[in-house]
C-alpha cells in the first residue's frame, strides 16, 4: 500500500459514511488485559463521537469509567480503519432513545429502563485508514506482478487523519 496519498478530507468522509452500512466494529481498552469485543457503533460525524450500548456489568463499562484510552477497529470490503480516542461511560437517555431498535431491545429484557443498560461514548481523536478499490482481478494481477518484478503489490492507499 502506498502512504499518505489520499485526500484527508475525502478519507474522513469515507470513514464516516462506512458506518451507515457497517455498524459492527471491534472495541477495546488500551493497555488492558481484556480482549477486543464486537460492538455495534452509532457514529456522530459532526462531533467525532461514536456511541455503543453496553451492560453496566460488562468489561468495557466497568473499566472505562470516566475515561480510558481505547481503540476501535472497523473493517469493510474496501476500507480498514483503526481509531484511537477516549472511551467513557455515559448513561445518556437521549442516545438510548435515539438509537433504540428491536435488535438492541433483544439484549436488554427490561427495555430502555433496564438497570444494566448504559452507553459508552468514544471521543475519536485520530484514525489510520487503508483504502483499496482492488477487486479480485486486480489483486491477482498485483500479486503476479509483484512476484515477477520482485516488488510489493500496490493494492491501495493509507492515510492518517485527525478527528478533532
Amino acid at each position: 500500500m502506498t502512504s499518505e496519498t489520499i485526500d484527508r478530507s475525502e478519507a474522513e468522509k469515507r470513514l464516516w459514511n462506512e458506518f451507515g452500512g457497517h455498524r459492527t466494529v471491534m472495541l477495546g481498552l488500551d493497555g488492558g488485559d481484556a480482549h477486543f469485543q464486537p460492538m455495534t457503533a452509532f457514529a456522530e460525524p459532526d462531533s467525532g463521537t461514536i456511541w455503543f450500548y453496553a451492560r453496566t456489568d460488562g468489561d468495557l463499562a466497568r473499566h472505562a469509567g470516566a475515561g480510558q484510552a481505547a481503540t476501535m477497529i472497523l473493517q469493510t470490503k474496501d476500507l480498514h480503519a483503526c481509531l484511537d480516542g477516549q472511551l467513557s461511560v455515559q448513561a445518556d437517555r437521549a442516545r438510548i432513545d435515539k438509537y433504540w431498535s428491536p435488535v438492541v431491545a433483544a439484549w436488554y429484557p427490561e427495555g430502555k429502563d433496564d438497570p444494566n443498560l448504559t452507553m459508552l461514548r468514544l471521543d475519536a481523536a485520530d484514525a489510520q485508514l487503508w483504502i483499496t478499490e482492488a477487486g479480485p482481478l486486480k489483486f491477482m494481477w498485483e500479486i503476479v506482478k509483484a512476484n515477477a518484478t520482485k516488488s510489493t503489490p500496490d493494492l491501495g492507499e493509507r492515510t492518517d487523519i485527525s478527528l478533532h
